[in-house]
C-alpha cells in the first residue's frame, strides 16, 4: 500500500501481486493485499524465471541501475543450494564431546578418580566399624523374624488367606461357591502340607548334620540363621544400616525452574522474547546435566541479551532457584556467542568450602608446571603458570589478597632452582615464614623498607639485561628458543634459574614521592622483557588505581587476580580494560563472605572464578620449614638466607640522560657500540660490563636497554672513533633519543 501512495500513476491492471477494490465504508479506493503475495514480491527471484510483465512493471532491468520507487527484492523465496551445508557447519560448531570434559585433562580424570576412590572408601569403612551394631540389631530382631517365619509357614500351609473369601460365602448362603473354594482349599492344604513337610525334614537333616561339624561352622551356620531371621524381623520404619553419606536434598535443576529465574530478574529483552513466543524465546542447546558437584545447563538468551545482563543480577538469580548466592556461577562462552550462557548451579556454598592446597604434604615442587592455586566452583583443580608470566592480584582489604600471595611463594619456596625475594611492604609480617628461603627480604612500611624494594627492582633490571646477554651467548642446541628452559634452570652456574621477586602491598612502593617514579619504570622494563629470561614479577596491591599501580604495569602483566574490589574502575584496574563491560566483575563477590574468591584471567583460556587454596600461619610455616631443609641440602640457599649483606644498588642514573651527554647534537646517528664504550668511561660503575662484551653482544645490550622507551635502531653509517674505513652498522639516532626524554617528562609532569 505505501508503494501504491508513492506512485499515483501505478496502474493496477499490470500489476499482478495487486488486485484493486472499492472499499464501501470509508467511501475511498483502496488496494486489498494478500500477505503472501507481498511478501513473495520482496523475494529475487531468478532472472530465467521472471516473467515479461514483471520485466514490464520494474522501473529497471535486472542489470540496469535500480531506480527510486523500484520494488527490491531481498528475502530469498527458499533454502539455495548452499543453505544445506551452512547450517551442517552451524551445528558441527556445537558437537558434544565424544571424550567427556574431565578425561581430557590428566589432572582433572586423576582428581576425579581419587574422589571416586576416597568416597567408597569412607562408605566401606564407615560399615565396617558398625559390624557389631548391625550384629546387634539382627540378634534383637531375630525371635520376630522366627515368629515371622512360623507364623507365614502355617499361614501359607492351611492357605489362611482364602478364608475371609470362604466365610464371605458362608454369609451369603452360597453352598455351590463355598463347596467349590472348600474343594480348592483341600487341594491345596495337601500339596502345600507335603511341601512344608518336606522343608521341615530337610532343616532337620542340616541342623544334624551342622550340629557334626566343628565349632566354627557351627557359629558359621548360626550366624546365617540370625541374619536370616534378623532380616525377617525387620521393622518397616527402621533400616537395619545406616547411610554412610547423606544424600543432598537440592532440588534438581530443570528447564522450567531455569527460564522460571530469568524471567523474574527484570531484564526487558527477556521478558518481550518471551511474551511474544513463550516456548522458544529461551533455547536450551543441550540437556541439563550433572557437571561435578551441581548441574549445568547451556543456554541460548534471546537477541539482543548478553550474559553481562545476567551477571549483574546474580543475587536475583539466586532468590528465584532457592540456593545461596556462593551456588550460583553464571558465565559465558564468547567463542561461540555474546549470548551464550553457561549456567552452573553447586550443591555446596562456595564461600563456605576450605580448599586444601597440595602443596601441604608435598616434598618439593616444580614451578615449571605452574603453582596449585585453588578451584573453580565446580571443584575442579586451578594451576597458575608461572614461567614467562608476571601475576597482578588486587582487592580491597582483607579479601584474601596475602594468602593468595602465600600460595604462589609457598610453590615457588619449595622448588629449590627458584631464587625468592620477597618484599612485604604492610610490616605485618604475614609472608616471614619464607624469610628463611629469601635472597632478598624485607618487611616493613617505614622508607628504609621502601627503599630496600625500590633497589631491588633496580637489581631486577640490571639482572635482566645481564641474562640478556648470557642468554644470546648461549649455543642454539641448548637454547633454540632464546627462553629459560628446565634444562638451563638446572645449571645453576648459567644464572639463569627462575626468580620470583613478590611486591605486596606494591602501591606503598609506586606511590612513593621519592622512590615510586624510578620503580614504576624499572617494573615496567622487568615485566616487558624479564617474561623470557626467567625473571618473574608477583604484585599484590589494595589500592588500584593509576598514582598506586602504574598503567605501564597493569596493561602488560600477562595474569590477572581479582578479589572484590569496590567498582568498575578498580575492576578495570587489575582484569583489564573493558573486563566490567564483558561481564568479568569482581563486583558481584560479597564482602568478608567471599573473601578469598576472585576472576582469574590469563592462567586458563577463559577467565574463570577461582577459589584460592588457604594456608595460614601454621601451614606456611611447616611448608617453609620444609622448603628450607630441601635448599639447604642442595646448596640453593643464598643472601638473606644466609644471613649476608644485602646487595646495595649502584647509584641511580638516567640513561636517556647519559646517552644525550655522551652523544653531542653535532652526531645525528651514532652506532651502538660507540656509544656503550663512551657511557662506560661517563660510568664505569654502572656501563662497564656492557663495554666488556665483545661483538654483537655489546650492539645488542644497549638495543635491549633502549627497547622499553619505544626507540628502535638501525643500520647507521659512520666510521670507527679511532679512524678507519667507514661502514653500515646498528645504531640509533640522537633526535629519537630527544623525543622519548621529552614525552617521559611530560608524562610525568601531567
Amino acid at each position: 500500500m505505501t508503494h501504491q501512495q508513492d506512485n499515483p500513476n501505478h496502474e493496477d491492471d499490470k500489476d499482478p501481486d495487486r488486485s484493486a477494490a472499492p472499499n464501501q465504508e470509508n467511501g475511498k479506493d483502496a488496494d486489498i493485499v494478500h500477505l503472501d503475495v507481498a511478501r513473495a514480491g520482496r523475494q529475487p527471484q531468478n532472472p530465467a524465471d521472471r516473467s515479461e510483465q514483471d520485466n514490464e512493471d520494474s522501473p529497471a532491468s535486472a542489470d540496469g541501475p535500480v531506480l527510486e520507487g523500484a520494488v527490491v527484492r531481498v528475502d530469498q523465496p527458499g533454502p539455495t543450494a548452499a543453505d544445506w551445508r551452512t547450517a551442517l557447519e552451524a551445528k558441527a560448531r556445537s558437537r558434544q564431546p565424544i571424550v567427556p570434559l574431565w578425561l581430557r585433562s590428566r589432572s582433572e580424570a586423576v582428581e576425579t578418580v581419587k574422589w571416586v576412590g576416597l568416597h567408597y572408601l569412607h562408605v566401606a569403612g564407615y560399615q565396617v566399624c558398625r559390624v557389631p551394631l548391625y550384629g546387634g540389631r539382627l540378634t534383637a530382631r531375630a525371635p520376630r523374624g522366627l515368629l515371622r517365619l512360623i507364623g507365614g509357614s502355617l499361614k501359607w500351609t492351611f492357605d489362611l488367606e482364602g478364608e475371609p473369601v470362604r466365610l464371605a460365602a458362608v454369609q451369603k448362603a452360597d453352598p455351590e461357591a463355598y463347596l467349590k473354594l472348600s474343594r480348592q482349599r483341600d487341594r491345596r492344604v495337601r500339596l502345600r502340607a507335603l511341601v512344608s513337610a518336606a522343608a521341615l525334614v530337610t532343616l532337620l537333616i542340616v541342623a544334624i548334620m551342622v550340629a557334626k561339624q566343628p565349632t566354627a561352622m557351627q557359629w558359621m551356620a548360626l550366624a546365617v540363621a540370625i541374619v536370616t531371621l534378623g532380616i525377617l524381623g525387620k521393622p518397616a520404619d527402621r533400616p537395619l544400616i545406616n547411610r554412610a553419606v547423606v544424600p543432598s536434598t537440592v532440588e534438581k535443576l530443570t528447564s522450567d525452574i531455569v527460564v522460571r529465574s530469568l524471567t523474574v530478574l527484570g531484564i526487558a529483552g527477556i521478558n518481550q522474547a518471551i511474551a511474544k513466543n513463550p516456548k522458544d524465546a529461551i533455547r536450551f542447546v543441550a540437556p541439563i546435566t550433572r557437571d561435578g558437584p551441581g548441574w549445568r545447563a547451556d543456554i541460548d538468551l534471546p537477541y539482543g541479551v548478553t550474559v553481562a545482563d545476567v551477571m549483574d543480577k546474580r543475587d536475583r538469580m539466586a532468590s528465584a532457584l532457592r540456593r545461596p548466592l556462593g551456588c550460583i556461577w553464571p558465565e559465558g562462552d564468547s567463542t561461540i556467542h555474546e549470548g551464550r550462557l553457561i549456567l552452573w548451579v553447586g550443591d555446596k556454598d562456595l564461600s563456605k568450602t576450605v580448599i586444601k592446597s597440595p602443596l601441604l604434604k608435598a616434598s618439593s615442587h616444580d614451578v615449571f608446571k605452574g603453582i596449585p592455586f585453588g578451584c573453580d566452583p565446580r571443584g575442579r583443580a586451578i594451576v597458575v603458570p608461572l614461567i614467562e608470566q608476571n601475576i597482578l592480584i588486587g582487592s580491597q582489604p582483607g579479601q584474601g589478597k596475602t594468602a593468595s600471595v602465600r600460595v604462589l611463594a609457598s610453590g615457588a619456596a619449595l622448588d629449590p632452582s627458584a631464587e625468592l625475594w620477597i618484599h612485604e611492604l604492610k610490616g605485618t609480617g604475614d609472608l616471614d615464614p619464607h624469610e628463611q628461603n629469601c635472597h632478598r627480604y624485607v618487611s616493613g612500611i617505614e622508607d628504609e623498607a621502601i627503599g630496600y624494594a625500590a633497589d631491588s627492582l633496580a637489581l631486577l633490571r640490571k639482572e635482566v639485561m645481564r641474562r640478556a646477554a648470557a642468554l644470546k651467548a648461549l649455543p642454539p642446541d641448548l637454547c633454540p628458543d632464546k627462553k629459560v628452559t628446565r634444562q638451563i634452570a638446572d645449571k645453576r652456574s648459567l644464572g639463569l634459574h627462575p626468580l620470583v621477586a613478590i611486591f605486596d602491598e606494591c602501591q606503598n612502593l609506586f606511590a612513593h614521592a621519592e622512590y615510586g617514579d624510578k620503580a614504576g619504570d624499572d617494573a615496567e622494563f622487568i615485566i616487558k622483557l624479564g617474561r623470557a629470561l626467567g625473571v618473574i614479577l608477583v604484585l599484590a596491591t589494595q589500592r588500584p588505581d593509576k598514582d598506586s599501580l602504574p598503567t605501564g604495569i597493569s596493561a602488560n602483566v600477562t595474569i590477572r587476580f581479582c578479589l572484590r574490589v569496590a567498582g568498575q574502575l578498580e575492576n578495570d584496574m587489575i582484569l583489564g580494560t573493558s573486563a566490567y563491560k564483558n561481564g568479568i566483575r569482581a563486583t558481584v563477590f560479597q564482602p568478608k563472605m567471599d573473601a578469598g574468591t576472585g576472576y582469574l584471567l590469563g592462567a586458563t583460556p577463559m577467565p574463570k572464578v577461582v577459589r584460592t587454596a588457604y594456608l595460614d600461619t601454621p601451614a606456611t610455616q611447616r611448608i617453609a620449614d620444609r622448603a628450607h631443609a630441601l635448599r639447604a641440602s642442595t646448596g640453593a640457599l643464598s643472601g638473606h638466607a644466609l644471613g649476608e649483606t644485602p646487595e646495595q644498588n649502584a647509584p641511580t642514573f638516567d640513561l636517556l640522560a647519559d646517552v644525550l651527554a655522551v652523544v653531542p647534537p653535532s652526531e645525528a646517528k651514532v652506532w651502538n657500540e660507540a656509544i656503550v664504550d663512551r657511557l662506560a668511561e661517563l660510568r664505569p660503575d654502572v656501563y662497564g660490563a656492557w663495554a666488556r662484551l665483545e661483538g654483537g653482544a655489546k650492539t645488542a645490550q644497549l638495543t635491549t636497554a633502549l627497547k622499553p622507551y619505544g626507540i628502535k635502531t638501525m643500520q647507521v653509517w659512520g666510521t670507527p672513533e679511532g679512524g678507519g674505513k667507514g661502514a653500515n652498522r646498528i645504531g640509533i639516532t640522537r633526535d629519537d633519543i630527544v623525543t622519548a626524554v621529552t614525552q617521559r617528562d611530560r608524562g610525568r609532569a601531567s
